[in-house]
C-alpha cells in the first residue's frame, strides 16, 4: 500500500522532530524544512502529497509560501499547524487554498484525523477556531474572499523588514537592487498608512506575516 508523502515545514526543530516521530508510523516523511523559501524549492523537488506548515517562518511566511505553492502545484494539500489562533488568519489560509488549519495545542489524534480527512479530499478546521470563523462570517460574508492589500513582492519585503533585515540583505535575498527595496518599503508604508518601523512590525504580527514569538 502506497503511503501518503508528507513534507514538514517548521522553523522550530524540536517541534519538527516531534511531528516526524508522531507521523512516521503512518506516513512517509519526505523532508523537514525550516524556512518558507526552502519550502518552495523542496516542494518542487520532492513533490509531496501533503505539506504540513506553520504560519510564521523565516524569509517567507507560511501564508505567502502557500500562495506560491497553489500557483505551481494546485493539487497540493496544505495543512497549517500553528500557535496563531486568529480566526482571520485561518480564514485567509483557507481562502488561499489550505485544506486544514490546526493549533499546536491540538491533540496528536486531532492532527492524524485532519491529515486523513485532507487525504480523502475533505477539509478540517480545529473547533477552537471554527466557531470564531463562523461568527466572523456571519458579521461579514465576504471575509473569505477579500483580497489582501499588498502585492506578493510587497509582502516579501514587509516580512524581511519586520524580521529586522537590512535593505542590503533584502536586496541580496530577493535578487533586486537596493533602490528597488527602498521603493517597495515606501509603497508599503504609504499603502498601509504606516509611519515608522514599530508600526510596520505590529502590522506584520497582527496579519500573520511574522510570528509574535
Amino acid at each position: 500500500m502506497v503511503r501518503t508523502r508528507i513534507l514538514l515545514a517548521d522553523d522550530h526543530t524540536m517541534i519538527a522532530a516531534g511531528l516526524q516521530a508522531l507521523l512516521e508510523p503512518h506516513y512517509e516523511i519526505v523532508g523537514s524544512i525550516t524556512d518558507g523559501r526552502a519550502l518552495l524549492k523542496a516542494a518542487a523537488k520532492l513533490k509531496p502529497d501533503v505539506i504540513l506548515l506553520d504560519v510564521g517562518m523565516p524569509l517567507l511566511n507560511g501564508l505567502d509560501a502557500a500562495r506560491e505553492l497553489k500557483k505551481t502545484m494546485p493539487g497540493i494539500k496544505l495543512i497549517f499547524l500553528t500557535m496563531n489562533p486568529d480566526s482571520d488568519i485561518a480564514s485567509e489560509a483557507l481562502r488561499i487554498g489550505a485544506s486544514a488549519y490546526l493549533l499546536k495545542t491540538s491533540q496528536p489524534s486531532e492532527l492524524l484525523r485532519a491529515i486523513n480527512d485532507v487525504v480523502r479530499g475533505n477539509s478540517y478546521v480545529t473547533p477552537q477556531i471554527s466557531r470564531a470563523m463562523k461568527e466572523t462570517f456571519m458579521r461579514d460574508p465576504n471575509a473569505l474572499n477579500r483580497p489582501r492589500e499588498l502585492t506578493g513582492r510587497q509582502r516579501e519585503v514587509l516580512q524581511m523588514l519586520a524580521e529586522g533585515r537590512s535593505l542590503k540583505e533584502i536586496a541580496h535575498t530577493l535578487r533586486i537592487t537596493h533602490r528597488t527595496v527602498r521603493f517597495h518599503k515606501a509603497r508599503i508604508m504609504e499603502e498601509l498608512e504606516i509611519t515608522n518601523n514599530s508600526e510596520l512590525v505590529k502590522y506584520a504580527i497582527n496579519h500573520g506575516v511574522i510570528s509574535a514569538v
